[in-house]
């Protein structure tokens, strides 16, 4: 291999002239433009400064809440997109690989606890068409089981609301809440699970939207609005969903039932009415088919005159009958005109010779 060419190396008198400018004690050639002397501190390069913002929340997280959402197999597209959008608007939850149908309840507890999770929101899938949700405070309970109907996703909407991620939501009840302490009890529950920690890592020190729980037909509607700064409106975001109280157990995921909805209905009986509905219609029809085909299958029941009805009646006037001897002459079918005029023609001129 050929060996690397080195540079010459310049005589001594020949310096390579640097582009700077000259120093203090060097003077500016004769003939040409004076330059100033500048000092060298000018010119150095300023060490490059790395500046850390400080973080955003300068407070101490204390209230260490941490949710488990995850779900079990066999759920559809639009119950995965409702489980990842609480996922998205509850900085302090955690996801999990689905669970097995096989598996007994109870093992969630011990997912939350490898976990680090004490609330849990498991969504639990069966004929692959009816959605429960639990919610539970694990491992010592309570939990409260719910049958979630009309959902309806953030992609689905398409709201014009938008707020923050990670921002704190206010939490709205409504004054049923107060009142019946079933209902306390879940108000309770809601506002450990759907209310961010304050100081959260992963939260934002601002409000900007708010979740409403309202009471209406014995079934709780999960909304979420936008606040606006200027007049203090409220625009909508989504998810929405409705909860349908089932049954509130003392323990987590089991144990004594402490309350049961009496106005629940489950959907396999929901489903089966509808049926029974339909085949009860069906059956109708039937029936009155059945008698009407009797109807007219039955003796016809006569009605006997009335000798008034021939009061009104003129007799016609009787008019002589004539009897046709001669047989008429078939009259020929032509559909031009012409033609029949010309047939009509023609037999006039026979007649004409005939009498002639």
């Amino acid at each position: 291999m050929a060996a690397k060419r080195k540079r010459a190396a310049l005589p001594a008198g020949k310096a390579k002239r640097s582009r700077s400018a000259p120093s203090a004690g060097e003077a500016a050639p004769e003939g040409g433009p004076r330059e100033r002397s500048v000092p060298p501190q000018e010119y150095s390069v300023p060490p490059q400064e790395y500046s850390i913002p400080p973080p955003v929340s300068q407070g101490k997280w204390k209230n260490k809440e941490r949710v488990l959402i995850f779900s079990s197999r066999g759920i559809n597209f639009r119950t995965r997109h409702l489980m990842q959008d609480l996922r998205t608007l509850m900085p302090h939850s955690k996801a999990d690989t689905k669970m097995d149908r096989k598996d007994q309840l109870f093992v969630i507890n011990e997912v939350c606890e490898m976990k680090n999770c004490n609330k849990c929101i498991f969504f639990e899938a069966k004929k692959k068409q009816d959605l429960y949700m639990w919610l539970s405070n694990t491992p010592q309970g309570p939990s409260a089981k719910f049958l979630v109907q009309n959902v309806h996703t953030l992609a689905e909407l398409k709201m014009t609301g938008n707020c923050l991620r990670g921002s704190r939501p206010l939490l709205s009840f409504d004054p049923i809440f107060d009142r019946e302490p079933h209902y306390a009890l879940l108000k309770e529950l809601f506002i450990q699970i759907f209310g961010t920690p304050q100081y959260h890592p992963k939260s934002q020190p601002f409000v900007d939207h708010v979740f409403t729980f309202t009471v209406t037909d014995e079934r709780i509607w999960f909304r979420n609005y936008q606040i606006i700064e200027e007049d203090a409106s409220l625009v909508e975001i989504g998810p929405r969903f409705v909860l349908n109280l089932i049954k509130i157990f003392q323990g987590s995921f089991g144990g004594p039932t402490l309350y049961e909805n009496p106005h629940y209905q489950s959907p396999n009986m929901h489903r089966r009415l509808i049926r029974l509905s339909v085949a009860a219609k069906f059956r109708e029809k039937q029936q009155v088919k059945e008698v009407q085909k009797i109807k007219k299958k039955g003796t016809k029941v006569l009605v006997e005159e009335d000798p008034t009805e021939v009061v009104f009646e003129t007799p016609a006037e009787e008019k002589p009958v004539e009897i046709q001897l001669v047989k008429p002459e078939s009259k020929p079918i032509v559909k031009d005109k012409k033609k029949l005029r010309k047939i009509q023609r023609k037999k006039q001129k026979k007649l004409f010779r005939t009498e002639g």
